[in-house]
């Protein structure tokens, strides 16, 4: 091969020349100080990247991000003959939607919700592509973009809601395959057994990395719209059906070889078979209905160059500078106010102690399987049992909040009434109660227990934890420090839970406002 056709003009490699060479001074410029934003950004909230990092490497859930970088470069690769004919340039409107994202990851950092502080932080980096290169280009890399949330990591969310779904579709298959089977919650009995639809049973993992190919192949193969929404509507609805397919056949299965031997199967039929041939159906039958041709561009860069609308919203053009320092005055102001509202921290008494209620006594705990909710990062934390005459008893947690923030929040993920690898699992919702969330248990396939919790902040008593986060959110918005206090009480049930609901009731009677009742623990 001829030296030159191996190397570039000035003896690079081919492929290096192909993103070097043939790019305006302008192009240069712009491209130098994206980088430099984006490495900045990256620097300043390198606690996101970092957490979103860990959970792409760690959580077998998120593995599937890892390859969503390579995915954007080449999506930006195949645009690079149409971005050559654009020119870049300033426009200042973008420091609106970066101020909005740096002010969502405020609110997420209040409320300590690492989610969010992820989808600002990569929608800060988005809203810099439009402020620094111009709004044409954004339209030409429109799809990069919105491809650029998928590096969130999100999905758990959806957990509960696959888990229900998947036991009902469990439960109806195994009817319909002359199998006796009763649903109480996540849970299934059968003549084989006791199962649990896990949240690792969810069908989560399988769906989020399903919807991202789904996306990508919606794009890079479809022009009609039609045909994208039919994907992406396979891409949701096909992963889950598969799921509730793959639950029913473990159980099935189990009926007959044992529960030992199905989960065994299951693990590597889910893991390597099941869902492998579950995408290959989706490819093969998508595959006839492609409609973009192999060598169509995937900008338009004509319409883009000649859009009437692109150009009104273009001459709001504006300086390097005034960007640059725009991106910096923000992003630091954000981590500052953040910094500020973590710092703070309420007074609270040196020791608390749960008082004496009329016509009740605290008394030993014996419990038949052992319950003690978890309170991350609590400053105070008290567990007691009460008994009255009538032959009530109720178990008392509380925990006291001098503030909240990263590691320590009432409503914390694992925290509360139900804390991971305790044996407890949620069987469903209890009876309502005004300020409180009610909760069914079950450990070890016969101890039941119903818990009630409330969270307490000012003069608010709730059992939503969206309540609560709001609440905290304002809270730290206005640089107010107030405590916050988590109260469960819970009772162990027999065969219902009339008792459990009982004895809840008569505590409650005693004690009266339950929220007055926690902030007389915390000022004791």
């Amino acid at each position: 091969m001829p030296h030159e056709a191996a190397s570039g003009a000035g003896g690079k490699p081919a492929f290096l020349a192909g993103l070097t060479d043939g790019w305006s001074a302008q192009w240069r410029a712009a491209g130098l100080r994206l980088a430099l934003v984006w490495a900045g950004l990256i620097g300043l909230f390198i606690r996101e990247w970092a957490a979103m990092f860990g959970q792409w490497w760690n959580t077998s859930t998120y593995n599937h991000i890892l390859i969503i970088p390579a995915i954007l470069l080449w999506l930006v690769g195949q645009r690079l003959p149409q971005l050559r004919q654009l020119t870049p340039q300033i426009w200042w409107p973008a420091l609106v939607i970066f101020g909005a994202a740096a002010f969502v990851w405020v609110l997420g950092a209040f409320a300590d919700l690492a989610l969010v502080c992820q989808m600002a932080t990569v929608g800060m980096l988005v809203a810099t592509v439009p402020l620094l290169l111009g709004v044409r280009v954004t339209a030409a890399l429109i799809f990069p973009l919105f491809y650029m949330c998928l590096l969130v990591p999100f999905g758990d969310e959806l957990i509960p809601w696959l888990q229900d779904i998947d036991a009902r579709m469990t439960v109806a298959l195994l009817h319909l395959s002359q199998v006796k089977a009763a649903m109480h919650g996540v849970f299934i009995t059968t003549p084989a057994g006791l199962f649990e639809i896990a949240e690792a049973c969810s069908g989560v993992k399988f769906l989020i990395a399903m919807v991202a190919f789904g996306l990508l192949m919606a794009h890079v193969c479809f022009v009609s719209w039609q045909r994208r929404a039919w994907l992406m509507l396979a891409s949701v609805v096909v992963p889950i059906l598969a799921n509730g397919v793959r639950s029913w056949g473990t159980v099935y299965v189990a009926q007959f070889m044992g529960a030992k031997y199905a989960g065994g199967m299951d693990h590597i039929i889910y893991g390597w078979i099941f869902f492998a041939i579950v995408i290959a159906g989706v490819i093969a039958v998508a595959w006839p209905k492609f409609d973009r041709p192999a060598d169509a561009p995937m900008v338009d860069v004509a319409a883009i160059a000649g859009s009437e609308w692109l150009a009104r919203l273009e001459k709001q053009a504006g300086s390097p500078v005034m960007a640059m320092a725009g991106v910096a005055v923000i992003g630091g102001g954000a981590l500052g106010w953040a910094a500020a509202a973590s710092a703070m921290a309420a007074p609270m008494a040196a020791r608390m102690a749960l008082p004496e209620v009329a016509g009740w006594k605290q008394v030993s705990i014996i419990t038949k399987h052992w319950w003690e909710p978890r309170a991350s990062g609590a400053d105070r934390r008290i567990l007691a049992r009460y008994a009255d005459n009538q032959g009530h008893v109720v178990d008392v947690f509380f925990a006291a909040y001098a503030n909240q923030g990263a590691g320590k929040k009432a409503d914390g993920f694992g925290d509360g009434a139900i804390p991971p690898d305790s044996g407890w699992a949620r069987m469903g919702a209890g009876a309502p109660v005004d300020g409180a969330a009610s909760d069914r248990l079950l450990a070890t396939g016969r101890v039941q227990r119903l818990a009630q919790t409330s969270y307490r902040l000012g003069e608010m008593t709730t059992g939503s934890r969206m309540k609560l986060r709001l609440a905290v959110m304002a809270d730290r918005l206005l640089l107010r420090a107030r405590p916050t206090g988590l109260l469960i009480v819970s009772a162990e049930a027999g065969q219902n839970f009339a008792v459990s609901e009982a004895s809840l009731k008569a505590f409650r009677q005693s004690i009266g406002d339950s929220g007055k009742w926690v902030d007389g623990v915390m000022t004791r």
